[in-house]
């Protein structure tokens, strides 16, 4: 399975994506495009570990966590209410989510030094 990590991942962000765009025409399914979309993403996240003891990184990983759950709880919203306020929850969710890609690489690279 973890040879196939980086495929789910890639597959979950583009419905995920695909999902948020084409729930702006509120297409029925939509939601569930998203949905799909966010749990495969949020699976790859979740499964990849890290066993190491730096806190800033252990830190970045929850934050990385919360993302992914914020996402999904977007598309539950979606899905719930007839609203935009799963606007907000992606919004969050996305700004964690930008925030951990760029930080947790840079803190790898500092451990490894």
């Amino acid at each position: 399975m973890n040879k196939y990590r980086s495929a789910i991942g890639t597959i979950g962000a583009v419905l995920l994506l695909a999902g948020a765009i084409i729930q702006i025409t509120r297409l029925m399914w939509a939601p569930y495009l998203y949905l799909a979309g966010a749990i495969l993403f949020a699976y790859t996240q979740i499964t990849d570990r890290y066993e190491g003891q730096n806190l800033i990184i252990r830190r970045l990983r929850r934050q990385q966590m919360i993302g992914a759950a914020l996402l999904i709880l977007a598309g539950v919203m979606m899905l719930i209410w007839n609203r935009n306020e799963w606007v907000l929850c992606l919004t969050i969710a996305a700004v964690l989510e930008l925030y951990t890609a760029f930080r947790i690489p840079q803190e790898m690279e500092k451990e490894r030094k």
